[in-house]
């Protein structure tokens, strides 16, 4: 009978588990094309847009197709590629965060490539009018403070300036399952938050390119000519762990789940891991502790220009095996209390935080010692109009 007992209850933990940890275990990639394309995948639907076109792309590493790059497929296509629009971290996504950089030419193709996190984050109506269509295919995280989106709007605006049309191959959103945080507050708008969303969306790039132009958020008087092509067989709670690194520090799938939660604290004193091999992934200082891990950032590839504590050892958390998804605020509130306690400045970029969150009533709400469900509370009635608003947009279930 005991025996009986024990093996129920060993069926019933199995069952938990694979309950738990559903995402990971039926998670899609780009290669399970027989459930999941990516809209960069159909090309024999959007193909008759672009030929006998003169194109430009924005695109950068995480434009592909089938494991080959999106320009090598469209050159043996017989595209006529113009010009690649790249956004910050570069064409080959392999510059630090912020790091400027100057227009130049691909040496592969022989194509210009024009920067967009440059001198110019617009490009110039002269420019565009070289163009007939510009293809927008860059994956996204979900997050409102990740650039690409604002790349995206600046070159929906110029299309819409230079009467090009504008084409957007839609990718998973890894974050897609939540809609979470503060919505921008237009006083905070900025590169790295430009339009009235919460910090989690909870859209594609697509669905958002639709928003972005339905609810007269471009400053262009003309009309843009927008079309969008959908990801087949996806809906936004699936599991989606991307085949290419978006960006330098965030190189997995637990990074983008932990992304929301510790990007906050970019505006403090305090590591998230930069300059190691797990950015996103741990936190650490080297006078306040929460926790025994410690760990050396030490430049690197995407965080070579002095990543915070560079060649210092600092201690902390390791949440490499910590189950995160969505926006978790106890994080950046467990070490503002030890900071506060310590009498150590902790938001010491202010405004660099107010722009993260799109707000400063996030930061005023921590340093007045509301709880997490105090602060999510007050997030609620823009959240409820929020999702009402964005329903006319959505693609997917």
């Amino acid at each position: 009978m005991n025996s009986v007992i024990i093996t129920k209850v060993i069926l019933m933990l199995l069952s938990f588990s694979t309950l738990y940890f559903s995402f990971p275990a039926t998670a899609y990639t780009e290669n399970t094309v027989s459930r999941l394309m990516v809209g960069a995948e159909q090309i024999e639907q959007y193909l008759p847009e672009l030929k006998g076109k003169k194109v430009g792309l924005v695109v950068n590493q995480t434009s592909t197709v089938f494991n080959e790059h999106l320009v090598d497929v469209l050159l043996k296509k017989n595209i006529d590629i113009k010009m690649i629009f790249a956004p910050e971290h570069g064409f080959r996504g392999d510059r630090d965060a912020g790091e400027k950089f100057d227009s130049s030419v691909d040496t592969k193709t022989g194509i210009p490539l024009v920067s967009l996190y440059g001198k110019n984050r617009k490009p110039s109506v002269s420019t565009l009018k070289k163009l007939d269509v510009i293809v927008f295919d860059i994956q996204d995280v979900g997050l409102r403070f990740y650039t690409y989106i604002s790349t995206m709007h600046y070159m929906m605006e110029a299309a819409a300036d230079a009467g090009v049309k504008f084409i957007v191959l839609d990718r998973p959103n890894p974050n897609g399952a939540f809609v979470d945080g503060p919505i921008l507050e237009k006083e905070f708008r900025s590169f790295v938050g430009m339009h009235p969303i919460p910090l989690l969306h909870g859209m594609t790039v697509a669905e958002l390119a639709q928003m972005i132009k339905g609810e007269g958020w471009l400053t262009s008087k003309k009309e843009l000519a927008l079309s969008v092509y959908k990801v087949k067989n996806y809906q936004r709670n699936i599991a989606y762990i991307l085949p290419v690194k978006p960006s330098p520090n965030l190189p997995n799938a637990h990074s983008i789940a932990l992304y929301p939660s510790l990007a906050f604290f970019e505006a403090t004193p305090v590591s998230i891991g930069r300059g190691t091999p797990f950015p996103f992934q741990v936190i650490g200082h080297d006078n306040v502790h929460i926790g025994d891990f410690t760990f050396t950032p030490v430049s690197t590839p995407g965080a070579s220009s002095k990543p915070k504590f560079m060649n210092i050892r600092v201690q902390g958390e390791d949440l490499r095996q910590v189950v995160s998804h969505g926006l978790d605020l106890e994080y950046i509130l467990s070490w503002y209390k030890a900071f506060a306690k310590q009498k150590i400045t902790f938001f010491n970029s202010p405004k660099f935080m107010d722009k993260l969150a799109g707000t400063d009533k996030l930061r005023k709400a921590i340093v007045a010692g509301q709880s997490a469900e105090q602060i999510k509370l007050s997030w609620r009635a823009g959240l409820t109009d929020f999702m009402q608003k964005r329903k006319p947009y959505l693609l997917y279930p």
